[in-house]
């Protein structure tokens, strides 16, 4: 499911794929793998992506349906 909500994000936000990929400083066609499934996308990458789309990395794993992102933790 997760690769359908990072097509979803991209395109929202009017983003190509080259665009991502550049951000993630891998090739389009690894990131194009990453939305149509075919491949696993690694934590950094997934971390980095929730980061830019300004969500949860469980919405774009899609385990919530909630976009807006976690508050942040107390630091003890």
């Amino acid at each position: 499911m997760y690769f359908q909500r990072l097509r979803d994000l991209r395109e929202d936000r009017d983003l190509r794929q080259q665009d991502i990929a550049d951000y993630l400083q891998i090739p389009q066609t690894v990131y194009s793998r990453y939305e149509r499934g075919a491949q696993t996308i690694p934590v950094v990458h997934l971390l980095r992506l929730a980061d830019l789309y300004g969500t949860s990395t469980d919405y774009i794993l899609g385990r919530t349906n909630d976009i807006r992102p976690y508050p942040p933790k107390p630091r003890f």
